[in-house]
């Protein structure tokens, strides 16, 4: 089975690279490989992709050897574990509130004895059977991983109890819908950067990963100074964005009248 180079780099200690995907664009994924990244964060949750693409996608993060962490658009059992039996290294589901969701989606995606998820053995996973055998289960479960995001009033209050939960190996917070929330009257007054500092503490009592999106270089190395390991800095939509902005502006200067 293929090595997560995520799982490695923070079993090392270490921050692992991530940009993000939105689109069909699977030059972009060994673009990122080629440049460095250590795995993309491709999200099905705000964009839509047919099960033919993302199986597509899926094998050409395995070309390029470079980790995909799925956000799907759905929490139902089968669909998350064939995820990872197409090729996925890792899921991010978003919103997980509680400890009893948590817990679930480790069922879901976790082989016996940590979970319940179903065993076919020949997916891309397991190279369609030829990499499989007695030990898949196992490599399975180490080489794979789920990411829970932290995005809710909720969620904050209960992080401790979710990053306790065997199976879960990391927690990733949502500043979009999370920040949201926090401006909602009956918020209790309570600041991002103070969730930032709930959830590292959690993830290190734990012995777990955790991250966000990160906006700027120097929100990278802020974030990685309280222990980030899973910051997202980078993405197919403003990378095209800026580009075509920086173009456009230099066109309209040289093609003034």
């Amino acid at each position: 089975m293929r090595k997560s180079k995520t799982l490695t780099r923070i079993k090392e200690g270490k921050p692992a690279r991530m940009c993000v995907l939105g689109h069909f664009i699977p030059s972009y994924i060994h673009h990122a490989a080629n440049a460095g990244f250590d795995l993309i964060w491709l999200d099905m949750e705000h964009r839509t992709f047919s099960d033919r693409e993302i199986a597509a996608l899926l094998t050409h993060f395995h070309l390029a050897d470079i980790d995909c962490m799925l956000r799907p658009a759905t929490v139902e059992k089968t669909s998350l574990y064939r995820y990872l039996e197409d090729g996925a290294t890792g899921l991010m589901i978003p919103h997980v509130s509680t400890v009893e969701k948590a817990q679930a989606l480790v069922d879901a995606v976790k082989f016996p004895p940590l979970g319940d998820r179903g065993l076919d053995g020949a997916g891309l996973d397991s190279d369609f059977i030829l990499q499989g055998g007695e030990n898949f289960t196992e490599e399975a479960n180490r080489e794979t991983f789920l990411v829970v995001q932290i995005e809710t009033i909720e969620a904050v209050n209960n992080v401790d109890e979710i990053a306790a939960v065997p199976g879960v190996d990391g927690l990733f917070i949502g500043p979009g819908d999370l920040g949201l929330r926090l401006r909602q009257p009956g918020s209790g007054g309570l600041q991002l950067e103070e969730v930032y500092d709930k959830v590292a503490a959690a993830a290190a009592r734990e012995g777990k990963a955790w991250g966000c999106p990160a906006g700027s270089i120097e929100d990278v190395e802020r974030l990685k100074e309280k222990g980030a390991q899973l910051l997202a800095f980078g993405g197919d939509f403003m990378t095209l964005k800026n580009m075509l902005d920086d173009h456009g502006q230099k066109l309209a200067k040289i093609y003034a009248d």
